[in-house]
């Protein structure tokens, strides 16, 4: 087995054939090698820059296209390999968790890089869901989840704190509330329309966000369709209540919380807001998001 890894390292690295740098990637080199798993190391230099290198990589060379990192790095890796070689078929994706949220790779039961290289080891796959968005003419994609409002807000705010890791989001949460801001959502699921005052909603494809929040206990990334968690207008005191049972799920049995599957979304706001795929600050509404069952397989 010989396996592509784009890795997104901790630190400032030069680029090697192997993994032998410090920390996980180390560790990581000398897993793969007691499992007798060849592997050719990409290291990303920039934000997106696992998009670039996924362009020009010759896929059919490998076995498995591993993305080592956070949701973040396996987006890109995502959106280059359906962009620019979704002509033909695909070969299966890898994650080794190394980031800070690894939202998705719970999904996968892949919470560590020993999980990562044992699913690689045992070489078993699970077909798996991808949600296509628009940006005018343009078609991008995710597997985790994408929200507008103050989801994005909250982590437009967190980026700035970055430096102080986890405790940059409380910052965020706490920011955002006291500037609590409502817009007006004209969103369409299958045919059937939701409008009004909206604080935030969440196209999910599978169960987690920020790492260990359950923003959808119900998705499933292989079911064809996604799980819309929809909040609407609320008063301060009770966002901030009602947070923290975003860890066990319990927040979507609050009276302002829908949650409906579906599998097209058609998005307008007013003003326009931006989106967060994957976690990642990019594109605005309106968008349209459409289900692509079992588009992709994982390691898991």
């Amino acid at each position: 087995m010989k396996i592509a890894v784009i890795a997104k390292p901790s630190k400032r690295l030069r680029c090697g054939k192997r993994l032998e740098q410090k920390g996980p990637l180390k560790k990581a080199a000398r897993m793969l090698s007691s499992h007798s798993i060849k592997h050719d190391l990409f290291l990303t230099r920039y934000h997106a820059h696992a998009l670039d290198i996924v362009k020009k990589l010759p896929v059919q060379k490998y076995d498995a296209i591993v993305a080592m990192g956070g949701d973040g790095t396996n987006y890109y890796v995502l959106n280059g390999l359906i962009k620019f070689h979704g002509n033909r078929p695909l070969p299966p994706i890898g994650i080794i968790p190394t980031g800070r949220g690894n939202s998705f790779a719970k999904d996968l039961n892949i919470e560590s890089i020993e999980d990562a290289i044992a699913a690689l080891s045992r070489q078993r796959t699970v077909a798996v869901d991808v949600c296509r968005f628009s940006q005018q003419k343009n078609d991008y994609y995710f597997v985790n989840l994408a929200g507008f409002g103050f989801v994005t807000d909250v982590a437009k705010t967190a980026a700035r704190f970055g430096w102080l890791g986890d405790l940059s989001y409380a910052i965020g949460v706490i920011y955002r509330t006291i500037g609590l801001r409502f817009h007006r959502l004209e969103l369409e699921i299958d045919g059937n329309l939701y409008h009004g005052r909206n604080c935030f909603v969440e196209i999910c494809n599978s169960r987690y966000t920020g790492g260990d929040m359950l923003m959808a206990p119900e998705a499933h990334i292989d079911d064809g369709l996604f799980d819309a968690v929809i909040l609407g207008p609320l008063t301060r005191l009770s966002l901030l209540r009602t947070f923290p049972k975003i860890f066990k799920g319990t927040h979507v049995m609050h009276p302002q919380i829908r949650v409906v599957k579906g599998k097209r979304a058609v998005i307008r706001t007013m003003p326009e807001k931006t989106l967060l795929p994957d976690g990642e600050i990019f594109g605005h509404t309106p968008t349209t998001i459409t289900v692509l069952p079992h588009r992709v397989s994982y390691f898991a």
